[in-house]
C-alpha cells in the first residue's frame, strides 16, 4: 500500500477533478503490476495495473489507495475491471468519500466472491486526497493560505516592498503548492501593490491552476499581469463600464454580494465545489488573509518565516477585528515544520 500510495503522487499535479489514485497488484508475494491515475479522463489506476499484470492478474491482490469505483464516467468501473481480471482479493486504503457511490465498489467486489480489506494506510490516503475528500464531504475546496513573514510576523515594509523576505529554496516549494492546487486565490490589493503573474513557474506541470481574484469594487485594472491567459474575478457589485473593460481584457466575472459590500467569500467557494475545484491555494494580503481566517474558512496554514525582523511599522499578515478576550483567539495544531535553506516553513490547521 506504502508502494501504491507512491505510485499516487505521481499525479499530484495532473488529476484533478479526479482523486489521486496508485493501485499495486501483488500475486505470490511478487508485485505483478501497478499503475496510477495519470490524467484525468485517462484509465485509472487499476486498469495501468491489470494492463500490466496480464494473466498474472488471475488469482492475485490488489492493492489500491481508494475504493474502486463503481460506476460509469469517463471511464468504465474499476471494481468490474478487478473482477473480470480474476482478482481475489482487494485491500483499499479508504472508501469513496462521495456519499452517493461510497461502500458500492466494495460491495460490487464483495457480491463476486472477492475478499475485501479498508482501512490498510487510510490517513496517508486521506492526506493525498484531502481536497477531493472536502468537495464530496462539504461541498467545497480544502483551503490552504500561504504566508510569508519575518520572525515578527511582518510581510512587507510599510512602502509595500517585499522583495524577498524568504530565500530561494522557500520560494521553491511554493511552487510545488501552487503547482497541486486547482485555483491560486488573491485579492485585488495584492493585484495593485505587486501586479504578480500567480501562476506555477519553474515545475513541469501538465496545466496552470485557475486564478481567483477577489475584488469587491472590480478595482483590477485590465492590463494587469494575472489576466495574461485569463482569471476570474469575484466581486461584490459589477460596475458595467468596468466589467466590459475586465471582460475584453480575458476576465470572467462572478457576482457574489456579502456583507458590508464585501464578496461572500463562503459563496465563492460553494461556487468552487460545484466547478469542480478540489483545492485552493491563497497568496494574499493582510486584508483577504483576515477574511478568510475570520470566516473560519482557512483549512491549512503554510506560514514561511525568515530569521530577520522588519519592525512595528512594517505591514502585519492579518487585518481582523480586535480581539477583547483570550477565548476569541484563533489557536492552531502544528503538523509539521521544515528547515528549507535559511526560513522556517510550518504547517499547522485550525485546532
Amino acid at each position: 500500500m506504502a508502494r501504491a500510495l507512491r505510485l499516487a503522487e505521481q499525479g499530484l499535479f495532473s488529476t484533478t477533478p479526479n482523486p489521486r489514485v496508485g493501485c499495486v497488484i501483488v500475486r505470490d508475494g511478487i508485485v505483478v503490476g501497478e499503475g496510477w491515475h495519470e490524467k484525468t479522463g485517462g484509465p485509472h489506476a487499476e486498469v495501468h495495473a491489470l494492463r500490466a499484470a496480464g494473466g498474472r492478474s488471475r488469482g492475485a491482490t490488489a492493492y489500491v489507495t481508494l475504493e474502486p469505483c463503481s460506476h460509469h464516467g469517463r471511464t468504465p468501473p474499476c471494481a468490474n475491471a478487478l473482477i473480470d481480471a480474476g482478482i481475489t482479493r482487494v485491500v483499499a486504503a479508504m472508501r469513496d468519500p462521495n456519499p452517493q457511490v461510497s461502500g458500492r465498489g466494495l460491495e460490487l467486489l464483495t457480491l463476486a466472491g472477492v475478499s475485501v480489506q479498508t482501512g490498510l494506510l487510510e490517513s496517508e490516503a486521506r492526506e493525498l486526497n484531502i481536497g477531493f475528500i472536502s468537495r464530496m464531504t462539504r461541498a467545497r475546496p480544502w483551503v490552504r493560505l500561504k504566508t510569508a513573514s519575518s520572525l515578527d510576523g511582518k510581510t512587507a515594509l510599510l512602502n509595500g516592498e517585499s522583495k524577498w523576505i524568504t530565500g530561494p529554496a522557500a520560494r521553491a516549494d511554493v511552487q510545488r503548492w501552487r503547482a497541486r492546487a486547482c485555483v491560486i486565490l488573491t485579492g485585488s490589493g495584492t493585484v495593485l501593490a505587486d501586479d504578480p503573474q500567480m501562476n506555477v513557474r519553474d515545475i513541469e506541470t501538465p496545466r496552470q491552476p485557475l486564478k481567483v481574484i477577489v475584488d469587491s469594487r472590480l478595482a483590477t485594472p485590465p492590463n494587469a499581469k494575472i489576466l495574461h491567459g485569463g482569471a476570474f474575478i469575484a466581486c461584490a457589485e459589477a460596475d458595467p463600464a468596468r466589467r466590459a473593460a475586465l471582460e475584453a481584457a480575458g476576465a470572467q466575472i462572478l457576482e457574489l454580494p456579502g456583507a458590508d459590500g464585501r464578496v461572500d467569500l463562503a459563496a465563492l467557494l460553494l461556487e468552487f465545489g460545484r466547478q469542480g475545484i478540489n483545492e485552493v491555494h491563497a497568496e494574499a494580503g493582510a486584508t483577504l488573509n483576515g477574511a478568510l481566517l475570520a470566516a473560519g474558512l482557512v483549512d491549512e496554514w503554510i506560514a514561511y518565516m525568515a530569521p530577520l525582523a522588519l519592525g512595528h511599522a512594517a505591514r502585519g499578515l492579518f487585518n481582523m477585528p480586535e480581539l477583547t478576550e483570550m477565548a476569541e483567539r484563533r489557536r492552531f495544531s502544528l503538523l509539521d515544520k521544515t528547515m528549507l535553506g535559511g526560513d522556517l516553513r510550518l504547517r499547522l490547521r485550525p485546532v
